[in-house]
């Protein structure tokens, strides 16, 4: 078959006139077909099919000059998507296309080899045009279907986790919908929230960040990272024997909390992180009691002015214990504390110190220093105590009660707050 000017060799390639002068392209014939498999082989396997029309849209172009119409491009696009919904990287869809322009460059002997330089060149340019458009409408079109495959992902993934979080789903549901996400609700989970100091930053750039640290120091394992009411909510597996654990193992390299903080404290925005882990729990309900006490904790942790920008429930729980029955310990605060309203400067530098003393275990120098004053002055207030409460520091019968009325003030945030009416 003679084509471009009647030179030989090149079969199946360009433009038959049909009926009434109309063009139309020729099926693909085995060399073609030959040059796609190769170019596949080239990508690790990619489909031929992802190809469609592109070969003979090259072919044509080196033979004719012919640029791809509308149409044609847009089919490339489609293709783009394909790939995208199927899972296949960007990488090796554009390898697949380069790979077989390259291959079927080598094989057009009638323009590749021609002595009429002039021809190869505009054959050239013409093949490189339609690289150009259609890797580049590919690409448009692989983006577009990943743009739209992780807004569908964000969304099924931020319902998952409202779902999991409330611990009242249907536990078979579930179960169907955590597996897409490697989620295993059988095994023993812990769930951490992290806030901001103000607007959360750029939630996908730190979404991917925490999913990248926490893969890479616990293992390939289920993790789950998503937003919620402005905090960044990760539920992580924990080891089955820290489940319902007061005190967990402590491992600073493998705490979820702390590997948390220090990857956001990495991110430009958001700053200053504080972060609060619940403890870990089995199974679906474990996780909603984990986030229940990650909430608690991280609302506790500003009641209270914690300095660590890390905490966890467990560390908590004398407050939560205390908080539970908040009639009593507000009628406790009131009856052993309040007499402090009446020293000279108000009860917090009394009321500071005194849980500084309990915070160092009784020893005045170390609660001199915590509140920046002299062993004197440290005594001198626990003396004042003593004497307007009736309740002696010193007395290990007295201790404990004023020990609990200041751990109540602080859950209380007494007497920055006044004391909750009285149900």
């Amino acid at each position: 078959m003679a084509v471009a000017g009647g030179e030989p060799g090149v079969v199946g390639v360009g433009r038959r006139r049909g009926a009434g002068g109309a063009s139309a392209a020729p099926p693909p014939d085995a060399w073609l077909v030959e040059v796609a498999n190769d170019a596949s082989r080239d990508a690790g396997g990619v489909p031929v099919a992802l190809l469609g029309d592109y070969l003979p849209l090259l072919a044509d172009a080196a033979v004719t000059g012919r640029r791809p119409k509308r149409a044609e491009l847009d089919a490339v696009g489609q293709l783009g998507r394909q790939a995208a919904e199927q899972g296949i990287s960007a990488g090796r869809v554009v390898q697949l296309y380069l790979s077989a322009a390259r291959r079927l460059w080598q094989n057009l002997p009638a323009v590749a080899r021609s002595p009429d330089s002039e021809r190869v060149r505009a054959a050239a340019a013409a093949v490189l045009h339609v690289i150009d458009e259609a890797v580049a409408t590919l690409a448009e079109g692989y983006a577009t279907a990943r743009r739209d495959l992780v807004r569908r992902e964000e969304a099924l993934r931020r319902e998952l986790i409202d779902d999991l979080l409330r611990g009242d789903s249907d536990l078979g549901a579930l179960v169907e919908r955590a597996e897409p996400f490697g989620l295993d609700l059988a095994r023993v989970h812990q769930v951490a929230l992290a806030a901001p100091s103000r607007r959360l930053p750029d939630t996908d750039a730190a979404i991917s960040a925490l999913e990248a640290v926490i893969f890479d120091r616990l293992g390939d394992r289920d993790v789950l990272v998503a937003t919620k009411e402005g905090l960044l909510v990760a539920i992580a597996p924990a080891d089955p024997a820290a489940a319902d654990r007061i005190v967990p193992a402590v491992n600073p390299d493998n705490d979820l909390g702390r590997l948390m903080h220090r990857e956001l404290d990495r991110l430009r925005h958001g700053h200053p992180w504080r972060v609060a882990v619940g403890r870990a729990h089995p199974g679906l309900y474990g996780i909603a009691r984990s986030y229940e006490e990650a909430r608690e904790a991280l609302s506790m942790a500003g009641r209270l002015h914690v300095d660590d920008p890390v905490v966890n429930a467990h560390d908590l729980l004398v407050y939560r214990v205390l908080l539970r029955d908040q009639p009593a310990i507000v009628d406790l605060v009131s009856s052993v504390l309040s007499p402090l309203l009446q020293a000279r400067g108000g009860a917090t530098p009394l009321l500071d110190t005194l849980g500084a003393y309990f915070d160092t275990g009784g020893v005045a120098t170390e609660a001199a220093k915590r509140v920046h004053v002299s062993v004197r002055t440290v005594t001198y207030r626990l003396e004042r105590i003593k004497m307007l409460t009736g309740y002696d520091p010193y007395d290990p019968q007295h201790r404990f009660t004023l020990q609990a009325a200041v751990l109540g003030a602080r859950a209380l945030n007494w007497p920055a707050e006044p004391l909750p009416a009285a149900a």
